[in-house]
Order: structure tokens, then sequence, then C-alpha cells
């Protein structure tokens, strides 16, 4: 019988497969990436130079990477899953051991030609891992103890290296990321109560060791927490970012004060408005209505995802599909969340709208495999 992957019959071949590609979602994603554009052209004054054109030319860069990855036969991805698992888990280690720091936090490695943050990459060859072991697994023992076993540990070795460096936010994500793969592979609904039950035990012991020598977290992670309880509580201070942030969503009402009239970024009291903070702008220079114009983009792109999955036979393209969708849902969940108050600030950027090379670069690769489980899932005869 002729393998699935190799099967003609399961995938169009050569220049065939630019017409398989999911366009709707690539047209979603350009409309998505040129909303940053424009945002990184107004908070630099009205200049592309400075953040607006590097972003252009790494969003090309991306393109041609996702469809460079597009081409190639999901099983080939399959294949690669664990030793790109391993290449990320290594680089992991390596920034701990010769790693750039930078806004107090060691997360990068310079390379040269570019500073690569090995936890983007991690994001994707994490979710790359449990669909390829869930692929292989008789989905009869998914639930069994013993199987168990093996993803939690996947997950949590570059859990514990990322939170050491230290970076809340892509810790979360990892532990979300792959909490969703394995609920959609089948694990059992108890597991996920029991984590529950121990993320509620974990939360009780990370204020519990506030201010004793076993102390769980950075002192500034304690701020953030303290901050987002109650941000006036020190505005000036750990309570500055959130305070300017909600200033300039409210300034902004329904339609905005108008392409680079917002008030907060321009005489630069919003802080990190070209990264983390970007929603901010936009939500002040075009209000509720650019912002929620944003966030259905955003769920179009997730659900393009959830439909691709859906209709793909392939188990490992269905879960890896799901795996991608899910991630970058929680980028930018967590980010809006974290803009608007309703979250901690942990520093998760805005996909695709951040000012920001590992990410954008991570991100495209990504929804190149989403696009190689698309073209090349089985088809009926």
């Amino acid at each position: 019988m002729t393998h699935p992957d190799t099967d003609p019959r399961h995938g169009p071949h050569g220049p065939a497969k630019v017409l398989h590609l999911n366009w709707p979602l690539i047209l979603l994603l350009t409309a998505v990436a040129a909303a940053g554009f424009l945002m990184l052209y107004s908070v630099a004054g009205g200049t592309l130079d400075r953040w607006a054109e590097p972003q252009m030319e790494r969003f090309a860069l991306g393109l041609a990477v996702m469809f460079c990855v597009a081409m190639v036969p999901i099983g080939v991805w399959r294949g690669l899953s664990t030793p790109a698992y391993l290449v990320s888990v290594a680089l992991l280690v390596g920034v701990e051991v010769a790693g750039t720091t930078g806004m107090g936090a060691q997360r990068w490695i310079d390379l040269g030609i570019v500073r690569l943050q090995p936890s983007e990459l991690t994001k994707i060859t994490l979710a790359m891992v449990l669909a390829a072991y869930y692929h292989w697994l008789d989905p009869r023992k998914v639930s069994r103890p013993l199987w168990v076993i093996p993803p939690l540990i996947l997950i949590a070795i570059p859990t514990a290296l990322v939170l050491d460096q230290p970076d809340l936010g892509t810790a979360l994500l990892l532990v979300m990321g792959g909490g969703v793969v394995m609920f959609v592979a089948g694990v059992s609904w108890w597991y996920f109560g029991a984590v529950a039950a121990g993320a509620a035990a974990l939360v009780s012991a990370v204020f519990s060791s506030r201010g004793t020598p076993w102390q769980l977290l950075k002192d500034y992670q304690y701020r953030r927490i303290d901050t987002f309880l109650d941000p006036a509580s020190d505005p000036l201070g750990a309570g500055y970012h959130i305070t300017q942030s909600k200033i300039a969503l409210g300034s902004g009402g329904w339609t905005g004060r108008g392409f680079m009239q917002g008030t907060q970024s321009r005489l630069n009291f919003l802080p990190e408005k070209h990264t983390d903070f970007i929603f901010t702008t936009l939500a002040e220079e075009f209000g509720f209505v650019g912002g929620v114009s944003l966030l259905a983009a955003y769920m179009g792109i997730v659900v393009f995802c959830l439909v691709s999955a859906v209709r793909n036979r392939n188990r490992f393209g269905a879960l890896l599909t799901v795996g991608v969708g899910t991630t970058f849902f929680l980028f930018f969940a967590v980010n809006m969340a974290m803009v608007m108050g309703l979250a901690p600030v942990v520093g998760v950027p805005l996909p695709l709208v951040s000012y920001g090379g590992s990410a954008m670069l991570v991100l495209m690769a990504a929804f190149g495999l989403v696009q190689s489980a698309h073209i090349h899932r089985p088809r009926t005869r």
C-alpha cells in the first residue's frame, strides 16, 4: 500500500501546489502585517526607516520562508519534528550559557547577522513534536498514564529553561499551547482537572513564598502582579505602563483621534509603543472600530486554521495546525488582555504588528507548516 504522504492522490505536485495554498489565510496575514507597518510608521513620527521599513523587509522574507516551508511535504516536517525540538532546547541551553541580555532578561543569542530568541522557535517546535508524538501513538493509549508522561516532559523541559531567563509570559504560552494539543489529541478531562488543581496550589505557593528564601518569582514579576491588581498604587512606577495604556485606549473613543494624532504615543507617554503596547497606539488613533477590525482579522486567521485542521485527515497535520493556531491566538489574546489591564504585563508582543525579527520569521515559518498540512492533506479519490 502506498503511504499517504507519497501517494499522488494525497496532494498536488510541482507548480500546482501554489494553487492549493490557503490564499485567504495569506491575505489576512498580509492585512494584519500592513496594519503593523502603518502603526510603526506612526509611532516613529512619520518615518519609514526607523521601524516600518525593517519590519516590511522582515515580512517579505517571512513570506518567502512561508512559501518554501509550504512546498515541503508535511511528512518531511513530521520526520524533522524531534530534531527541530532538540535544536530549540539546545538553543535555550545556549542562552543560559552565552546569551545576550536585554531589558533585564537573558533571552537572545547573538549570531552576528541576527539576534535569535530561541523561545520563539520553541513555541512552534513544541507543537511539532507533540503532534508527531500523537500521530505515532495508538489513539487507544492517549489517556493511559504511562503515555501521558512523555508529552508532559516535552512541555516541562523548555518551560523550565524559559522561566529561568526569566520570561514568564512565554513560559505560560508554552504550557497552554502544549496543553491544547494534548486536549485535542484526546487526553482525558481528568488530567486537565488535576492540572487546574495543581495550578491553583501553585498560585497559592507563589504568593506564600514572597519575601522568603524560597521565593518562586522575581521581584519585578511580583510588582507586575501588584500593578495588575491595583495599578493606582504606583502610578509613576510599576503602574505607569498600564495607566498610560488605559488612558490611550480610553481617549480613542469610537473612531479614534486620527492617524498620527495620538497624544500618548506622539508625546512619548506610552512606553514600548512600537512593541508590546502598539495595540494601544492603534486603538487611540483608530478607536474602538480600529481595534475590533484588527481583532476580527486575527480571529479570521484562527478560524481558517481550525477549519483546515477539521478537514485534514492526517493526524499530524491536523494537530500541528491546531497547535499553530492556538499559539497565534494566545499571542494576541494575552497581549490585548495585558494592555487593557485584564492580565498582568508579561511582555508578550502583538503578532505581526509589534516590531521584532525572531517572532515575525518564526511565526511566518509556522504558517508555512499550516500551509504544508493544508496542501498535502489526504484527499479522497
